[in-house]
């Protein structure tokens, strides 16, 4: 295996975990035992694919159609994002016109049953993690949706755009993966070369050097559904004995769950194209420019002569996590003057949705 003996029983340990969370999860859901790998390991998880392409190679003639997913909960704050996010990809997808490479939209809900908007958006249940095993990073039941998702349900096209409900579509999406590559937005806070010691445990020596894992999460990401169906279980199994790895949890946190996604794509010799303009996150990006995706995930607090106050809430402010009991009212107050352009761009779509949405706040 080329692995030293310094190396040796730490990954043992860590695929004996692996294998361990996946059996728990396939006896609480036994109809979803096939297709699943053991583990992680190259052996088992990964079928071998070569880097710098997957095999979605053979469909780049065909129409390049991809399918949005969005992951979520039930909650109110969930909810209401999702569906200004659904409410910007129709917008967007009609926009486009019939050339549009924009296919179906799908929200994935893994709290295990239906709610009252499977009207409003079209909505895949899946079943959440046996209890207990998210150990409060509710972002774990993601993969594990996916999986569910990816295996019991018909999807059309052959690439698949993952997405989450703090994302709003600013204008029509291409297909962005080509060439056997899939496309995704690189984020400065995912560093594999900083980690690599942590790293090795899950991408060995023998895989490669460290740099073939992208600086990426899973979104966005557009990839080929036939990719996607191998990486996602490898993608669950890993973030699963990430989450149990105290020295992987303590490294990664709140992003473990991304670093786990990269990790598995690079495992399936799936390498992405990056490409910065997928998206832009207000405040710190201030122009929406020719930009994608708004991702609304920090908080924006100005004064009211336009200055930023990050870290202390300002005079005028928006921040997702005001509203986790409530959705935002209607007609928010629009930001003073000099607050930069993808701010107030923000708070405008946010308004325009929740002015045409049916029985916002009730």
């Amino acid at each position: 295996m080329g692995c030293g003996g310094t190396l040796f029983y730490p990954l043992l340990i860590t695929l004996s975990v692996a294998l361990i969370t996946y059996n728990i999860i396939i006896s609480s859901n036994a109809p979803l035992k096939q297709g699943f790998p053991s583990s992680f390991s190259s052996s088992d998880a990964v079928i071998e694919l070569p880097r710098g392409g997957s095999r979605i190679r053979g469909n780049e003639r065909k129409q390049r159609l991809f399918h949005t997913a969005v992951t979520a909960s039930d909650s109110v704050y969930n909810t209401w994002q999702c569906r200004v996010m659904y409410y910007w990809f129709k917008k967007a997808k009609a926009s486009a016109g019939p050339g549009s490479e924009m296919g179906g939209f799908t929200r994935i809900l893994h709290n295990g049953k239906p709610d009252k908007y499977m009207d409003e958006i079209p909505t895949f249940v899946a079943q959440p993690l046996p209890s207990g095993m998210d150990q409060g990073y509710v972002v774990l039941n993601r993969p594990w949706a996916f999986v569910q998702w990816l295996q019991q349900t018909d999807i059309k096209e052959d690439y698949v755009l993952m997405s989450e409900p703090d994302h709003i579509i600013v204008k029509p999406i291409p297909n962005l993966a080509k060439d056997g590559f899939g496309a995704a937005f690189p984020f400065f806070y995912i560093e594999p070369k900083k980690y690599e010691k942590v790293l090795r445990k899950y991408y060995p020596e023998e895989r490669g050097p460290v740099t073939n894992i992208d600086p990426i999460g899973n979104s966005p990401v557009i990839v080929g559904k036939e990719a996607l169906k191998k990486i996602a279980p490898t993608w669950m199994n890993v973030s699963l004995a990430m989450k149990k790895d105290p020295e992987a949890d303590k490294a990664f946190g709140w992003v473990l769950e991304m670093y786990a996604y990269a990790v598995s794509s690079a495992l399936h010799g799936v390498s992405n194209i990056l490409h910065k303009d997928f998206m832009i996150q207000p405040p710190w990006d201030k122009e929406v420019g020719d930009k994608y995706i708004i991702h609304y995930t920090y908080g924006c607090d100005f004064d009211m002569k336009g200055h930023l106050t990050y870290g202390k809430v300002g005079e005028w402010r928006f921040d997702k996590r005001s509203y986790i009991k409530s959705p935002p009212p209607k007609n928010l107050t629009m930001p003073p003057p000099g607050v930069p352009q993808s701010v107030v761009t923000l708070v405008k779509m946010v308004n325009e949705a929740t002015a045409n949405l049916p029985d916002w706040g009730s």
